[in-house]
């Protein structure tokens, strides 16, 4: 080690002085990579306090700052380091659900050097062989190489050349450090790997994975280089024992993802992922989710997409396979999941939410581009009830506009005026709702609220303050209302992406137009637990579409 066994006496007996509580019947060892025989003058002094009995002990470790050095002090209970023991040796039979943590602490105990309390630390450490240990360790790192490798093989398919040259080396490493800890080196810490390899006295190895790492394609090479380099490491893996993995893509398939759902909205689709989050599609990003059939392999997969959109659908494929909205399966071996140690934990990406402004319009949600894979900066519930909410604005503005016609044509003057009203409210809500505000403000609080949105919708909150204010006491001021009235909403649904809305009740296909456009939203917003605008919507659901004294 590179401090003498008086040096970290020296430091344990000034560490355990700046401890509030009495630590004399404590067991001491020394852990990490000062007590692997690693280490540099930069790394940390690490202790782990071992008391005997049932105690619950904290996990978060002390930091201190003793003569120079930082010191890290861990408590743990023998009972602790019992169940430990009991929850690694259970949860090895299947090596992809060992936690890095878990493995992690089992290890530097067992490489622990002691200090004080020997009877006692040898008590612990017994609790694992050394030889079981290495085997758990060598197929934890032998599951995520076989990952990793599988996850490049992938990557090449698509077309993801420098993304698949990373896994590769990844999945190198992996290899490396699973064949080391078969030999004994089970530290995990993968930046001492060529130390463990030194160690490991099989110098071809070493020189082996050396050469493939520094031989690794620079970034923007072509697919060759990448393709050679992952076959290189793909032979080296096999030589080490790694089984599983294997040039092959068409054992990939692409398969669909737990809790993601699809809800198309006029052209535009909508992917729920997990009920929480929402992403919208532009046309080739749509076209290409809409190609994708469950079990088919990746290469037909790529085939079929690329037929749908006559472009490369490689990189859209990558993006809904990063964000977790498909997943791959390697026939036989189960879902690809790579994963790096020490790094974040494996799962879905989660993109920056989009920035489209408007956010909604009655025929889906705004996309910056045709593939665009956008993540609505709403949770799904409030996502559906504000579309929902805009779909029902709109046919209020329709049936006001209507009554308002009507008012007028009988000289029912202060009916029209609080019609009037009643469309522009109507119109604000959708302007509201089309920004993803939900719950909406009271209607005599609308216009007061409009620093809610954009400073664009500055003219029409200017519009809306005359419109409401206007009087209607004759046949010229009704005719101007109306006429002022419909600018007014033309206005607002050019704003609010409703500009296509249909005139609900001029006719009956108009109606039937908007049955159709209010299901669309209604089946995500019943799915997702959303608030309904009107609980007579539920009827809608129940006819499929159709009204409820309608069969067609």
């Amino acid at each position: 080690m590179i401090l003498s066994e008086d040096r970290l006496q020296d430091l344990l007996a000034k560490s355990l002085a700046e401890l509030p509580q009495d630590t004399g019947d404590f067991a001491v060892v020394l852990e990490g990579s000062i007590a692997e025989g690693f280490g540099n003058p930069s790394s940390d002094v690490d202790f782990l306090l071992i008391a005997r009995g049932e105690r619950e002990t904290p996990t978060m470790p002390s930091l201190l700052f003793v003569d120079g050095r930082r010191v890290e002090i861990r408590t743990r209970s023998v009972r602790q380091l019992t169940d430990q023991f009991s929850t690694l040796r259970d949860r090895a039979r299947h090596p992809g659900r060992v936690p890095e943590d878990l493995l992690n602490r089992c290890q530097r105990l067992l490489h622990s050097h002691p200090l004080r309390g020997h009877a006692l630390v040898e008590e612990v450490k017994s609790l694992m062989p050394p030889g079981q240990f290495a085997r758990i360790a060598a197929d934890w790192w032998g599951h995520r190489a076989r990952q990793s490798l599988r996850h490049a093989v992938a990557l090449l398919c698509l077309g993801r050349n420098e993304e698949a040259v990373e896994w590769n080396r990844a999945g190198l490493l992996q290899t490396a450090k699973a064949w080391a800890a078969g030999h004994g080196e089970t530290y995990l810490e993968p930046k001492w790997l060529s130390l463990q390899l030194d160690r490991a006295g099989r110098p071809g190895v070493r020189e082996r994975y050396r050469r493939l790492q520094e031989t690794a394609p620079a970034p923007g090479g072509d697919r060759e280089a990448a393709h050679a380099h992952l076959t290189a490491c793909l032979d080296f893996a096999a030589a080490l024992g790694l089984t599983g993995v294997a040039d092959r893509p068409g054992r990939l398939t692409v398969e669909r993802a737990a809790g993601v759902t699809t809800w198309p909205a006029g052209d535009r689709v909508h992917v729920v992922r997990r009920r929480r989050e929402v992403f919208a599609l532009g046309d080739r990003a749509g076209a290409v989710w809409r190609s994708l059939v469950p079990g088919r392999p990746l290469p037909e997969a790529l085939a079929a997409a690329a037929a749908a959109t006559g472009g490369d659908p490689g990189p859209l494929l990558a993006t809904f396979l990063r964000y977790g909205l498909i997943r791959l399966a390697w026939k036989g071996g189960g879902t690809v999941t790579p994963s790096l140690p020490l790094a974040a934990p494996p799962g879905p990406v989660t993109p920056p939410p989009s920035t489209a402004r408007p956010l909604l319009s009655v025929r889906g949600a705004a996309v910056g581009g045709p593939d665009a894979v956008d993540l609505i900066p709403l949770p799904a519930d409030r996502f559906a009830a504000a579309t929902m909410a805009l779909v029902w604005s709109n046919v209020v503005v329709e049936n006001a506009v209507e009554d308002l016609t009507g008012a007028l044509r009988r000289r029912q003057w202060p009916v029209a005026e609080l019609t009037a009203r009643r469309a522009v409210h109507a119109a604000l809500r959708g302007l509201f709702s089309a920004h993803g505000v939900h719950p909406l403000p009271p209607d005599c609080d609308l216009v007061h609220r409009m620093d809610l949105l954009p400073p664009s919708t500055g003219a029409i909150r200017s519009r809306a303050r005359e419109l409401l204010a206007r009087a209607v006491a004759s046949p010229h001021d009704g005719d101007a209302v109306l006429e002022d009235l419909r600018s007014f909403v033309a206005l607002v649904r050019d704003s609010a992406g409703a500009d296509a809305f249909p005139a609900s009740f001029d006719s009956a296909g108009a109606w039937r137009a908007t049955l159709e456009l209010g299901y669309d939203w209604l089946r995500v917003g019943v799915h997702l637990d959303a608030t309904l605008p009107i609980e007579e919507a539920r009827d809608l659901l129940s006819g499929h579409g159709l009204q409820p004294h309608r069969t067609g």
